[in-house]
C-alpha cells in the first residue's frame, strides 16, 4: 500500500469490531460493495480466528485483520478488588459473586495469533492498542502483508512512522468502541478531521480515517483532507449481516441525541458508548485497568445483553449512531461511497 490506497475498488473499509459485531458475513458484505472489511482478532483464540480467516479465504474474500497489542498493566490487587466489591450488587440478579472474581490480566493470545499470520498471510494486519514490536513488523512484512497501526495523536503516528509500517489509522475522539490510545491512562486524542489534516502533512504514508463517519459527505470530505480511504464501524452495527446483540441494536436505534460517552466503567479502558445506568453508577469509580477490568464485567454484561437489560451491557457507539440503518451492510458502504 504505497501512495494511494489501491486495496479496494472504492476506499471504504469495514472496522474490526471485536466482541461480536464483525463476522466474516460482514466482512464479505462489505467486500461485495467493494470496500474492504477486517476481521477482530481482538478477544478470540486463535483457533477461532483462524477459522473465521479459512472461511473467508475459501470463499475468495479479500480482508484484513485486526489484532490488541498487549501493554503492562499497573492495576494494583487492591484497586481491582476495590473495583470488585463495587460492583458486586450489579452481579446479584444474575447468580455472579464478582467480588470475589479472579484478576485476570492476560495478552489476548498474542503470539499464538502472529504465529496464525505468518502461517497464513492476509494482504493486511492492522494493530490498535499500541504498537508491536520491530520484530514483528519485520516478520509480517516478509511474505508480502502490510502492516497498519492505529494512532491516535501525531506523536503516536511518528513512533509508528519510525517503527516502520506501512499506513497509519488516524482515529478520531469521535469514534465508537475502544480508543486506540497508545496512553489509556491519559488519553489526549483530537477530532478526526484535524489528526487526519495533522498526520497527512507530517507524513507520506496511506491515512486510513476513523471516527464518527455515517454520511457520503463525510467521506469526501475526508478523501478532500488527504485520507487514502475512510473507515466505518457503527453505522453498519444495525446492519443484517452484523453481529451485534439485540439489545444493542435496539439501543442504537432508540437513542436519543448526544447519548455517547467516553468511559472506563465496563473495560478499563477508554472506550464511547452509549450512555446507560451503569456508566453513570460507575465511571466515578472505574480505574484504569484493561484488561482486568474487561474480564470482571464480561460475565455481567453477557448475562444483561441475554436477559435484554441495556442498562447494564457496553452499547459501544460512535458519535454517528444516529444516522445507522437496518438492511444489507452492502447498501450502506455502496451509499458512503456515493459521488466519489
Amino acid at each position: 500500500m504505497t501512495g494511494a490506497w489501491t486495496a479496494s475498488e472504492v476506499p471504504v473499509i469495514g472496522a474490526p469490531m471485536a466482541g461480536g459485531a464483525t463476522k466474516p458475513a460482514l466482512v464479505a458484505a462489505v467486500a461485495s460493495a467493494g470496500g474492504l472489511g477486517f476481521l477482530a482478532g481482538g478477544y478470540k483464540t486463535p483457533e477461532a480466528l483462524g477459522a473465521e480467516m479459512a472461511e473467508l479465504g475459501g470463499a475468495g474474500v479479500p480482508f484484513g485483520v485486526n489484532l490488541f497489542v498487549p501493554g503492562p498493566s499497573t492495576l494494583t490487587e487492591a484497586e481491582f478488588r476495590r473495583y470488585a466489591e463495587e460492583l458486586a450488587d450489579e452481579g446479584a440478579p444474575y447468580g455472579l459473586e464478582l467480588a470475589g472474581a479472579p484478576m485476570v490480566v492476560d495478552d489476548d493470545h498474542w503470539q499464538g495469533k502472529i504465529d496464525l499470520l505468518l502461517a497464513h498471510p492476509v494482504p493486511f494486519v492492522s494493530f490498535t492498542f499500541g504498537l508491536p514490536g520491530a520484530d514483528v513488523v519485520s516478520a509480517l512484512a516478509a511474505p508480502g502483508m502490510q502492516v497498519l497501526a492505529t494512532v491516535t495523536t501525531l506523536g503516536e503516528a511518528r513512533a509508528a512512522v519510525e517503527l516502520g509500517v506501512h499506513g497509519l489509522i488516524a482515529q478520531g475522539t469521535e469514534a465508537g468502541g475502544h480508543s486506540g490510545t497508545h496512553t489509556p491512562e491519559q488519553p489526549e486524542g483530537k477530532p478526526l478531521r484535524e489528526l487526519v489534516q495533522q498526520v497527512v502533512a507530517e507524513t507520506s504514508l496511506p491515512v486510513i480515517a476513523a471516527g464518527g463517519v455515517s454520511e457520503s459527505s463525510q467521506v469526501r470530505e475526508l478523501l478532500a483532507s488527504g485520507a487514502a480511504a475512510v473507515a466505518v464501524g457503527t453505522v453498519l452495527l444495525r446492519t443484517d449481516e452484523s453481529g451485534a446483540s439485540a439489545v444493542h441494536k435496539e439501543a442504537i436505534a432508540t437513542a436519543g441525541s448526544d447519548a455517547t460517552v467516553i468511559t472506563r466503567a465496563f473495560t478499563g479502558r477508554p472506550a464511547r458508548g452509549l450512555r446507560n445506568g451503569f456508566i453513570e453508577r460507575h465511571e466515578a469509580g472505574a480505574p484504569n485497568g484493561y484488561p482486568a477490568i474487561h474480564h470482571l464485567t464480561r460475565p455481567l454484561r453477557a448475562a444483561a445483553a441475554a436477559a435484554g437489560q441495556p442498562d447494564q451491557v457496553h452499547l459501544w457507539a460512535g458519535t454517528g449512531y444516529g444516522r445507522a440503518r437496518t438492511g444489507p451492510a452492502a447498501d450502506v458502504i455502496t451509499a458512503l461511497a456515493a459521488d466519489l
